[in-house]
């Protein structure tokens, strides 16, 4: 049961009047009357469960009954793809990420969207990329995995969720920033099945949303975690160092995971959602719950601060995803 502390519980009782004050008008009048539908992006068992299902409990008593269906394939695109072609009427949404609303649209020359087929309604979390290997791998550090690449060229690969997904970026970058090593990149349908290949060695390396289970993993010593692609170690996995730490300074990448809506969806559903979602985030346990994962929980987001992130994430990208060549795939 979510815990919370006596003065969050007097701001949700502010905020739960504040859901109902929301004008409503049109296709919202009624919002929500019956199920909404959150599409993870991905198969079942990755980052987006752990993420997303937290959320989808918490609407329950905040907004109505929400379920979860995974559409995985094509790092994303597929699933993303799904969302935007249903009625804008806030009962089918999205739990998208940087690879699904900003690398696939820059990369791809035909995903099945554009950036403009969505609303932005709220960053759930900011998140790290983790670089993960199998412990036959002789390395202890992201030192010594450069050092092996290079003294066994075409040796190694790495997998990620899919082609143009931010983890494929960062691997690009990668290897291109220690002197273009030879490891080749294994695109799979989601990261549940290349983290399953991880630790049966079918695949060395893996370039992963750093997750509890993950860490679990590691702890197990069934993996070993090298680094991560933050400026700064993260809260909830102190130990693992930083690319940057690791002689490797331009390496950076924060990743978040938030929700969005069909680009036509009316305001008050848009304002109604990002209104209950804020009461979610206060609550203490979820955002323990994040941070134990290695990720941020964002309780102050708002349909217009996620939009000028995701602004802001394009902006940032587009010349690094020119340089490596991942342009009109």
């Amino acid at each position: 049961m979510p815990s919370f502390s006596r003065r969050q519980f007097v701001h949700a009782l502010s905020g739960t009047a504040a859901l109902a004050a929301i004008p409503r008008s049109g296709q919202s009048a009624d919002y929500p009357s019956r199920p909404i539908r959150l599409v993870i992006p991905y198969g079942a068992g990755g980052a987006g469960d752990q993420i997303g299902r937290p959320w989808v409990d918490r609407m329950s008593s905040l907004l109505g009954p929400t379920f979860v269906e995974h559409i995985g394939g094509a790092g994303g695109a597929i699933g993303t793809a799904a969302v935007a072609r249903e009625e804008p009427d806030g009962y089918s949404l999205l739990l998208g990420n940087g690879s699904t609303q900003v690398i696939i649209p820059l990369t791809s020359s035909n995903p099945g969207y554009s950036v403009g087929d969505f609303r932005a309604i709220y960053r759930l979390i900011n998140s790290a990329l983790v670089f993960a290997i199998h412990p036959s791998v002789p390395a202890a550090n992201l030192r010594e995995l450069i050092a092996f690449a290079k003294a066994n060229p075409g040796k190694l690969s790495y997998g990620t969720p899919g082609i143009a997904t931010g983890n494929h970026l960062v691997g690009e970058s990668f290897k291109q920033q220690a002197g273009a090593l030879d490891i080749v990149h294994v695109p799979y349908r989601g990261i549940a099945q290349a983290s399953n290949d991880l630790v049966s060695g079918q695949i060395p390396l893996v370039i992963a949303v750093m997750s509890a289970q993950l860490q679990q993993l590691s702890q197990a010593r069934k993996i070993r975690l090298l680094a991560v692609t933050t400026e700064r170690r993260l809260s909830g996995a102190p130990d693992i160092p930083t690319a940057v730490e690791s002689g490797m300074p331009d390496l950076k990448y924060e990743g978040w995971f938030g929700l969005f809506a069909p680009g036509h969806t009316d305001d008050a559903i848009i304002d109604r959602i990002a209104q209950a979602t804020r009461l979610a985030m206060a609550d203490e346990a979820l955002q323990a719950s994040y941070r134990s994962q290695g990720m941020e929980p964002d309780s102050d987001s708002s349909p217009e601060k996620f939009q000028r992130i995701v602004e802001a994430t394009s902006a940032s990208l587009a010349p690094v995803i020119k340089s490596i060549g991942l342009s009109n795939l």
